[in-house]
């Protein structure tokens, strides 16, 4: 099957449920594992990177990300593009339910034009890579003044294989509570689906923010790379 008829048969009832349950909500494999080797392959391939962040530099943790540069594989762009409209139709859902002025375009293209505008042109799909002893410190992946509010993560590499430890993180902090954390062992080729900074959780008086960051923890063994899809851009 394609990507879009991949993405397309994902039981998208159950995903929307578990993000507004839990905030994120994890897939069956959508990439082959000659699909998420190519992706690994293209990391020492500097031409097709606009950019590589030494994340201990910056005291983001160990290890380093790149991000692609256009044009963005072909295997990227399609989850990037197919995955968007079923998001952005939960997204706006999540908006409403907040109260929030903000809608978003049905389309990734409408999403970009929007960044476009507001001077955010650079592509965020990016390769994350970690060896022994790496991690990622909480974080939110945000670029400028757009935002859309679900972001993906592809687990390219085989736990217990490739690598031991390297979970992935969430943490949510609600007001005027303590905050709590999700760790989620993703196998090679799943995605899991998450808020990039807040969601929506119900209270006594209805909807209400709940902040959400997330990353990886301490890489035990081996070698882990991952496949991030941000969809909007950056300045």
């Amino acid at each position: 099957m394609t990507i879009k008829e991949r993405i397309e048969s994902l039981d998208w009832k159950g995903i929307e449920g578990a993000l507004w349950e839990r905030g994120y909500a994890t897939t069956p494999p959508i990439l082959t594992q000659g699909e998420c080797a190519e992706l690994i392959a293209l990391y020492a391939d500097d031409t097709r990177f606009r950019s590589r962040i030494d994340m201990a530099r910056y005291r983001f943790g160990i290890g380093d990300y790149k991000y692609f540069a256009h044009p963005v594989p072909i295997v990227v762009d399609d989850l990037r593009t197919h995955a968007y409209p079923p998001l952005a139709r939960i997204a706006n859902r999540w908006m409403e339910a907040l109260g929030a002025p903000e809608r978003h375009p049905t389309e990734l293209a409408g999403l970009l034009a929007v960044c476009r505008r507001r001077g955010q042109t650079k592509p965020t799909p990016l390769l994350l890579h970690y060896e022994a002893g790496g991690y990622n410190c909480l974080h939110q992946d945000l670029y400028g003044e757009v935002a859309f509010p679900l972001q993906l993560t592809c687990f390219l590499s085989r736990p217990g294989l490739d690598y031991t430890g390297g979970e992935f993180l969430l943490v949510e902090q609600r007001p005027r509570a303590q905050s709590r954390a999700e760790v989620i062992h993703g196998e090679q080729g799943e995605i899991v689906i998450f808020s990039t900074r807040y969601r929506p959780v119900s209270g006594t008086r209805g909807y209400y923010r709940a902040s959400v960051r997330h990353g990886v923890s301490r890489v035990l063994s081996g070698s882990r790379h991952a496949l991030g899809i941000i969809f909007h851009d950056a300045r």
